[in-house]
């Protein structure tokens, strides 16, 4: 599954080496969501991981990514499950783009209910 989500790098995390053979790179993406914006984990794997040093914390990004799942057991047979969200491209928003699908909505306030007319 291929998503793109529209956001301000709130916290960008330094790279760990997880194994021998698996890297990754976290980083906080808030999104705007209405009066509530949302603080979002992204993970960058392997070579990706250097595509977040061309941008700084509080910078305007868009991100492509594919929602990843998975289940574990236990030792103790408890079944687990995680979801991550492994991003492909990090780039800055091209100059007008108003009105996409990736865009966020603006951060209105919530009409009060006292204007309902009854």
């Amino acid at each position: 599954m291929s998503f793109k989500a529209t956001g301000k790098l709130q916290k960008i995390f330094e790279a760990k080496q997880v194994s021998d053979r698996f890297r990754k790179r976290e980083f906080v993406l808030e999104i705007a969501d209405g009066r509530f914006p949302q603080a979002v984990l992204f993970q960058l794997t392997g070579d990706r991981c250097e595509s977040l040093d061309a941008f700084k914390e509080n910078q305007t990004v868009v991100v492509e990514f594919n929602l990843r799942g998975r289940e574990w057991t236990s030792p103790k047979g408890e079944v687990k499950y995680f979801n991550s969200l492994d991003v492909w491209t990090v780039k800055q928003p091209s100059a007008g783009a108003g009105g996409t699908d990736d865009e966020p909505l603006p951060d209105e306030p919530m009409e009060s209910m006292d204007d309902v007319p009854f």
